[in-house]
Order: structure tokens, then C-alpha cells, then sequence
């Protein structure tokens, strides 16, 4: 792999990436058809980049199409490769979906626990089978539109949170390791949400003003009971406690106080603390 000075930390204090290594370096961006990684494609090749888009569609349900978004999202993203003048490919990891996400998705839940679909999908599958998919297309680097940042550590890049502190997306990349984060991009890092609409408005993107996709990633949104349902037998617990107790010791609990808007952290330590439990805020909804 190419070693291109600021790599690691290329969004540390720009809202730029930096220019490709050599002449026309290729990045893949994982492009899903909304404003976020058009955007970031718009970025990079305006950086210089050899830019090429990678659209994921790894949901297949024959009756899931009054759910499943995947046929529009696809056409936004041709439609954002066209404005943009790039290559745009398809694949589906459907399989790898199933095997690697969606049976422990459904195991957790078997088990009563909650699961996090989305930190096993950045790992499994957009910064696992998608980067290699990348590394096969001639890319050095893969690309998205998290909201995150990398800085560079003395035992490799480090995963920070982005200057939007409201779309701030690091928590569901914690998982990903950083063999993996080092041939990333995350072009968005020092933007906040408005920027990146104004960006796609002034550039002529269709999808600026696109509504955020919100639900499980691949999977989409869907009344969530109804669906799981499909999958997982109803078997109702029982409770130790009144509810009402319940409430009432948890609401008192002492909060921990978030970190600045350019804290910073390892991928190990946030690890870590997240299986610690350490952090009792609510969480930001993984958007796409």
C-alpha cells in the first residue's frame, strides 16, 4: 500500500482530504445514494482523488420492497455518479450480510439481549468484505460519509469524533480495527450536517436535501416488532423487580459527562469502555 503523508490523519484540521499520493491514486467511495457519501466523493475528487463509487445492497426479501429502499437508493447513486462524472459499481454481500450480521443479530435477541447491528456491519461488512471488494477494484484507500475522524497515534490512527457533535457516528465504527481504519477516508470529519448539504446544493447533487436513512443498516426502516417477529419466537420474562422500582433507581443514576466535541480516542480504549458500559448518554441514531 502506498505510504501518502497525512494518511492516517489526513481530517485531523481540514475539511478536505489531502491530495492522492502519486498521480491519480483510486479511492473507493461507498456510495448509498445519500447526501452524506455524495459529498465525500465530491470532496475527494475535488482533492484529486481517482474516485469511483461502490453501492452495497445486501438485503433480499422478495416482499420487503414496501420496506426495503434499495432500487431508489440505487438510482440516487447513479444519479450522484452522473453529476459527478465517476465510475459506479454494484455488489451485493448479501450472503456474508446473513452469515456475519443478521445470525447475530438474531442469536442476541434469542438470547435477550440487545444487539448493535450497525458496529458489526462496519466491521464485517463496509470496512471488511467492501474494502477488500475496493482493494480488488485497484484502490488504495476505501471511503465513506460517517461522521468521524482519524488522527494519527503512536500505535496507530485513532478514532475520534466528529466536529458535528450531533451526527457524530465514532461509536458505530469502534469495532473496526486499524489495519483497517489506516486505508480509510472519512472526508466529512470536520463538517457539520448543514455544511454538507450547502456542499451538495452549490455542487448541483440531487440528493442535497434527501431525508437521513435511519433504520438497520441494509435493512432499512420497518416496524421493528413486526419484523423480528419473522424471526424470533415471542417468549415473554419475568421481571424481579416492579417496573416502577426499576424507573425509579435508574432515573437518579449518576450520567458521565461526554467528552468534547474533538475528544479523541483509540479504537481499543473506546472499545473498551463501551463493553464497560461505561457511558450512559443516549446514543445518535446511525445514519447512511
Amino acid at each position: 500500500m502506498t505510504n501518502s503523508p497525512g494518511r492516517a490523519h489526513y481530517n485531523a484540521h481540514m475539511s478536505h482530504p489531502p491530495p492522492p499520493p502519486g498521480s491519480a491514486a483510486r479511492v473507493i467511495v461507498g456510495l448509498s445514494g445519500g447526501v452524506d457519501s455524495a459529498v465525500a466523493a465530491l470532496l475527494l475528487k475535488q482533492s484529486g482523488w481517482d474516485v469511483q463509487g461502490l453501492f452495497l445492497s445486501n438485503w433480499e426479501e422478495e416482499d420487503d420492497d414496501a420496506y426495503c429502499t434499495a432500487a431508489r437508493d440505487f438510482q440516487d447513486a447513479r444519479a450522484i455518479a452522473g453529476e459527478l462524472g465517476i465510475v459506479l459499481h454494484r455488489v451485493s454481500f448479501a450472503a456474508e450480510y446473513r452469515e456475519r450480521v443478521f445470525a447475530h443479530f438474531l442469536r442476541e435477541h434469542r438470547a435477550g439481549r440487545t444487539p448493535n447491528p450497525d458496529v458489526l456491519c462496519n466491521r464485517e461488512i463496509k470496512f471488511g468484505v467492501a474494502l477488500e471488494w475496493a482493494r480488488r477494484l485497484g484502490a488504495s484507500h476505501f471511503a465513506t460519509g460517517h461522521y468521524a475522524r482519524l488522527q494519527a497515534a503512536a500505535d496507530g490512527p485513532a478514532l475520534c469524533k466528529a466536529e458535528d457533535g450531533a451526527k457524530d457516528q465514532s461509536y458505530f465504527l469502534h469495532a473496526v480495527a486499524r489495519a483497517e481504519l489506516a486505508a480509510t477516508l472519512m472526508p466529512l470529519g470536520e463538517l457539520h450536517k448543514h455544511e454538507v448539504r450547502e456542499r451538495a446544493r452549490r455542487a448541483g447533487l440531487p440528493v442535497f436535501d434527501k431525508p437521513d436513512s435511519t433504520g438497520i443498516c441494509f435493512i432499512g426502516e420497518r416496524p421493528f416488532r413486526e419484523f423480528l417477529g419473522r424471526y424470533v419466537a415471542r417468549t415473554p420474562g419475568r421481571s424481579s423487580r416492579p417496573m416502577a422500582s426499576i424507573s425509579a433507581r435508574t432515573k437518579d443514576l449518576p450520567s458521565t459527562p461526554s467528552a468534547s466535541a474533538r475528544g479523541c480516542t483509540s479504537v481499543a480504549a473506546a472499545a473498551v469502555r463501551r463493553r464497560r458500559g461505561t457511558s450512559r448518554r443516549k446514543m445518535p441514531r446511525a445514519t447512511r
